[in-house]
């Protein structure tokens, strides 16, 4: 890590999630302790990451209700945040044309552990189709294996795709695991995205080594494909069980990037192209109320 590295403004936090106690939720027993995490929550978190725009994403407590993601955009203001949504192929286009005004960008493929899923693999393709006119994404968080199997769908899709949380190699493995290869081939070929988030989510070493096991996997995508990683805090940490500094996962990015020009391209350039944030002048958004 260069010593001399400094968050650019603009900045954007590129992965959290929003619970509000206003909104419908369907609760699970292991986000328990993550309600309510709200926007005016995330204010205090925003300001000590130094980040100045945020990229809201649907969590599986909401179904395919995206209410909470689209009233969280709106109260910190479109110049500032945009959304990830979970839906089915059953929404209808007026939906679709109304969330787009509101900020959502991309739709959510949480199938890692396919039986609490709202979604299934079988909707990818349709919502794709239905999604490429408004310039959307799909992200996915995937196992690497099923990576592995739904190769041939990925190459195929007619939307550009993130990959969640580094891609969740397994870190025994870590990049000779085949995934890692296709990922690699998809980025490289510009049709995909890589968020460089929670690695705590693969690591075997933990908080007490800092999640130094994934280091290398964080740093080969950096490395191969600087124009196409954004970072995500992945606030409010759902999957731990100890309450934690979100700000040393910033730190950890920093470990990770070896220049500046690196770093602003992660945290500005990447999400403006990804997410259509407004581009130009710089601001200094941090001084707005939330």
């Amino acid at each position: 890590m260069a010593s001399d590295l400094v968050i650019p403004y603009n900045a954007c936090d590129s992965h959290l999630h929003i619970f509000d106690p206003r909104f419908r939720e369907i609760l699970r027993a292991d986000d328990m302790d993550a309600i309510p995490c709200t926007v005016g929550a995330y204010t205090s978190v925003q300001q000590a990451l130094q980040t100045d725009r945020a990229v809201i994403v649907t969590p599986r407590n909401y179904d395919v209700d995206n209410a909470v993601t689209a009233d969280a955009i709106a109260q910190m203001g479109l110049h500032r945040a945009r959304g990830v949504a979970v839906l089915r192929p059953d929404v209808s286009d007026s939906t679709l044309a109304s969330l787009d005004k509101q900020g959502i960008r991309g739709i959510r493929f949480t199938l890692y552990t396919p039986e609490n899923a709202p979604t299934s693999f079988d909707m990818i393709a349709p919502l794709a189709e239905r999604i490429k006119v408004f310039g959307w994404h799909l992200q996915l968080h995937w196992t690497a294996d099923q990576i592995v199997q739904y190769e041939r769908m990925l190459y195929e899709l007619p939307v550009e795709l993130v990959f969640d949380h580094l891609g969740r190699l397994p870190v025994k493995q870590g990049l000779q695991h085949p995934a890692a290869a296709i990922i690699e081939r998809l980025l490289r070929s510009g049709r995909a995205w890589m968020k460089v988030s929670a690695p705590y989510l693969d690591s075997k070493t933990g908080e007490q080594s800092f999640y130094q096991d994934v280091d290398q996997i964080a740093r080969h995508w950096i490395n191969v494909a600087p124009d196409r990683v954004v970072w995500g805090s992945d606030w409010p940490h759902t999957s731990l069980k100890n309450p934690t500094d979100t700000n040393s996962f910033i730190r950890k990015l920093l470990s990770w990037v070896d220049d500046q020009e690196t770093l602003d391209k992660i945290l500005v350039s990447n999400p403006e192209r990804l997410y259509g944030f407004p581009r130009g002048g710089v601001q200094n958004l941090r001084s707005e109320a939330v």
